[in-house]
């Protein structure tokens, strides 16, 4: 069993494994609560059990993380995160994971980044990855390369525009995460109707006609159509690819979001082209295994 890799995605709500062979074919995945309201030791503990759930430690050849919130680089130290944890930020990802798992080499990037990875195919240069989840995290790969950018990080497409008035979980408002989030999506219904429900049941109202649904998911396209075509723009990049959980709803959004691509093409006179992420729920964890084997995805 030598020469395994495992990936972990940390996040708001799960903990999640996959573990592949030297090839990179995926043979087992196994997820628990992330205990993220428990702090940095607990959920690093969840993962190193959740890992060796699956293989010891000893079979492992690396393991990546796909982390939520802000990741230094270098240390996989979480710089910042969002209100779904509590005693994360300052966590040491990289040496605390692998002092639980027996000094097995660890490298940590954010969630998005390692998504943006797993999705990548090997003649990918230039591209934007958007995850549409809980939250709206962003994550940028250009001239073969991902950009890190500050210490805020690069790609936070969640927090850039100005499409309204909602409040955006980071103290602003009118951001993309205010209006492209599953948080939001259910926050912006239930002021329409007065019914709070999940987004998934926004969804379900949207596609039997509701049309409170319908606009929220209407907005939601646009707006994401838009930041994406402005963020492409800045950075010369023609190729975008969407995943995350809200993407189960893509038959919503994907109208409005080509319309506002129309709208507004690049300098090409060609709109960005946008794929929809084929990782699923494994897309994290499967970006951790490419960046724990520090190879691009076949």
């Amino acid at each position: 069993m030598n020469g395994l890799w495992a990936g972990v995605d940390i996040g708001g709500s799960k903990t999640l494994v996959v573990v592949c062979d030297g090839d990179g074919q995926e043979f087992a995945s196994v997820s628990v609560d992330s205990g993220a309201h428990l702090g940095g030791d607990a959920i690093l503990d969840r993962a190193a059990a959740l890992v060796t759930s699956v293989v010891p430690a000893s079979a492992l050849a690396g393991v990546g993380v796909g982390a939520a919130g802000v990741v230094e680089p270098e240390t996989g130290r979480i710089v910042v995160t969002g209100d779904s944890f509590t005693g994360w930020a300052g966590t040491a990802v990289n040496a605390g994971l692998s002092a639980r798992l027996g000094g097995v080499p660890v490298l940590t990037e954010n969630d998005v980044n390692a998504f943006l990875l797993g999705e990548l195919s090997t003649s990918d240069r230039h591209v934007l990855g958007v995850a549409l989840g809980t939250g709206v995290g962003g994550a940028v790969f250009v001239d073969g390369a991902l950009l890190h950018g500050g210490g805020t990080g690069a790609g936070e497409i969640g927090h850039v525009g100005d499409y309204g008035p909602a409040p955006c979980t980071c103290g602003q408002t009118g951001h993309l995460e205010a209006y492209a989030s599953g948080r939001s999506l259910a926050r912006r219904y239930a002021l329409a109707t007065g019914l709070e429900v999940r987004a998934e049941v926004v969804a379900e109202a949207a596609l039997a006609g509701d049309q409170a649904a319908l606009t929220v998911f209407t907005d939601a396209g646009r707006f994401l159509g838009e930041a994406i075509t402005h963020a492409c723009g800045l950075l010369g990049i023609a190729t975008a690819v969407v995943g995350g959980s809200v993407t189960n709803s893509w038959a919503l959004l994907e109208k409005p979001m080509q319309e506002a691509l129309l709208a507004h093409p690049l300098l090409s006179g060609s709109p960005v082209d946008v794929r929809l992420a084929r990782g699923g729920a494994k897309a994290v964890a499967l970006g951790a295994v490419a960046l724990a084997r520090s190879v691009r995805p076949e």
